[in-house]
């Protein structure tokens, strides 16, 4: 398995609150959110590629110990994320994969939930924000069959987390989607438009947290909301997370 983190965008929502740094670097009670994860995903045996843009020397620098594959976005100001992950196609191969937005707080419980999926694709989401969330579903059966900011409530039953996994079988008609899209110039939406494209003809699942914790950094609440969550809760980290 092998992950891909996506950290090249500026976060311009939260950008007036925080340091000029990308967000994904955040400290979160004692290490630098992306750390972090990368952390967690290697003591799980899982490899990652990391596609930077926004200061990226700043990543590069915090990641500088870890074993991660780090690519360069140049038009990270002017392509969304799906140009990021296409620079980083030559690392998708046919494994299992887990694609995630680097600004993601989680914990090794949703990765273990991730991980005892048995669908080819899932994206991971959440039952409990549905009216104060930021990108919704609306699902049938657990399939995702609607998607967007503007859902309104009779049409949506969850907020998606930022998350997904694609099984090894699928992983080459979601590639080709991906090389197919960018190639059309579809360049500026965000890499999970590759998913959605795909929702008439494929089953496309999403997968509840179960109530577990997790938090997406875009705004200023957000982070917040994970320093007081592992101010209280910081006997249940993993060892990084001990250095407090």
């Amino acid at each position: 398995m092998h992950a891909f983190l996506l950290a090249a965008g500026k976060g311009s929502r939260i950008s007036k609150n925080i340091p000029e740094v990308p967000k994904s670097t955040l400290d979160v009670g004692g290490i630098h959110l992306i750390l972090r994860t990368v952390e967690m995903l290697e003591k799980n045996g899982i490899g990652c590629t990391i596609v930077v843009g926004y200061k990226h020397q700043v990543i590069e620098d915090i990641l500088k110990d870890t074993n991660v594959e780090i690519i360069y976005n140049p038009f990270f100001d002017v392509t969304n994320s799906i140009g990021s992950l296409y620079l980083a196609k030559d690392s998708i191969n046919e494994e299992d994969i887990i694609i995630a937005n680097a600004d993601v707080f989680w914990y090794q419980d949703i990765l273990d939930l991730l991980l005892s999926a048995n669908e080819d694709v899932v994206m991971l989401s959440d039952k409990r924000r549905v009216q104060d969330g930021d990108y919704f579903f609306g699902t049938e059966n657990g399939i995702i069959k609607r998607y967007g900011k503007n859902l309104t409530f009779d049409e949506r039953d969850c907020e998606y987390v930022g998350i997904a996994k694609i099984k090894s079988c699928f992983v080459p008609v979601f590639k080709n989607q991906l090389i197919k899209m960018v190639s059309n110039q579809e360049h500026n939406v965000w890499w999970e438009n590759v998913l959605y494209s795909l929702t008439e003809k494929e089953n496309i699942y999403a997968l509840d947290v179960n109530e577990l914790f997790w938090a997406e950094v875009d705004f200023i609440e957000d982070y917040k909301r994970i320093l007081d969550y592992v101010k209280s809760n910081y006997r249940l980290e993993n060892d990084a997370l001990k250095r407090l």
